[in-house]
């Protein structure tokens, strides 16, 4: 079952949450809010690193899934990794199972978070601006590299990198950090920027000393992202390769390359996988027969529909339909 709040009453809730949660006054850098009872149980820490960047810590499950509504105010510029739990965006993009999430400045899409699951990770936010000090430029505005996240009035960017080991590491670091008071700031300070600088490699990778792969012509890499937003906005009936190639402004050829460095997989592995994906969420939803998902995933043969989900998940989509459980994902 799916719950979905209106910000009021997102807002109203958490207020009460706060309210009721007991604060660490030997931390005055930091809050602790425990989960609206109403929703789950678990609690959220936001610590602030630096002035106008917060750092977020959460352990939690909802009892429910809950839809998180978009808004029309400019949301902050947000890094997130998961340790634990899957949030999926409205195009099906999703943060957890192997992806990290940069999230844009700009309008807030909808955003999708799955019951049954322990959410653990970590998410930094702060004014988009800020990027000119942290990847400063010498002319103190945003490198161009990076101009994309900062849409203002526009719907926000939202990325979702792969996770490396050496981004889960830096996460699990900060989730155990060891240490209390200013020096738990401090370390807190650098364990953010080197995430921010992890997850923001490909883009800066014409600067140096961050990451020589991939190589790409400057705002390839933009572009490679903005085939896949189209791409899982119309899973059910995509373009081509060459039209989606042609839609971002590159090459089929440099399209198919930017998929395997950025994604590990070619574009049509990527379409599948989000097909089988979102298949899989309908199906578990229960409400649908399995000939209407196939249909609704861009499949009009249920028989290569079904090959393909088995191939995924190790069982057919009747199992799935019945509650049965993974062999393996």
């Amino acid at each position: 079952m799916t719950i979905t709040l209106t910000l009021e009453q997102e807002r109203d809730l958490w207020a009460e949450a706060r309210q009721n949660s007991q604060q660490n006054s030997s931390e005055p850098y930091e809050s602790y809010s425990q989960i609206p009872r109403q929703l789950g149980k678990g609690y959220t820490r936001s610590i602030e690193v630096y002035p106008q960047v917060w750092l977020g810590i959460g352990n939690y499950e909802y009892y429910d899934d809950i839809l998180e509504p978009g808004c029309e105010c400019v949301h902050p510029l947000e890094f997130a990794v998961s340790l634990s739990g899957t949030t999926i965006d409205e195009f099906g993009g999703q943060l957890g199972e192997g992806y990290t999430l940069i999230s844009g400045g700009g309008i807030q899409r909808n955003m999708t978070f799955l019951a049954s699951q322990a959410q653990v990770g970590i998410g930094v936010s702060m004014p988009v601006e800020l990027l000119a000090t942290f990847f400063p430029t010498g002319n103190g505005e945003i490198p161009p590299q990076l101009r994309f996240l900062a849409k203002g009035n526009e719907w926000q960017t939202l990325l979702y990198p792969k996770t490396t080991t050496a981004i889960q590491t830096v996460a699990q670091q900060i989730v155990n950090c060891p240490y209390q008071g200013m020096t738990k700031r401090l370390y807190l300070q650098a364990k953010v920027l080197e995430l921010m600088s992890l997850q923001l490699a490909p883009f800066l990778a014409d600067q140096g000393g961050l990451q020589p792969q991939p190589r790409f012509r400057a705002g390839t890499v933009e572009r490679i992202y903005q085939a896949r937003e189209i791409l899982l906005s119309c899973l059910a009936n995509p373009p081509s390769l060459l039209e989606l190639a042609q839609l971002v402004g590159v090459s089929d050829r440099t399209l198919q390359r930017g998929f395997q460095k950025l994604f590990g997989t070619t574009v049509f592995g990527y379409l599948t996988d989000k097909r089988m994906e979102r298949a899989e969420r309908w199906l578990r939803e229960g409400n649908r027969t399995v000939l209407e998902v196939a249909i609704m995933t861009g499949y009009s043969n249920p028989t290569h529909f079904s090959v393909a989900f088995k191939r995924k998940f190790g069982i057919s989509p009747s199992q799935c339909l019945l509650g049965e459980k993974f062999v393996w994902r």
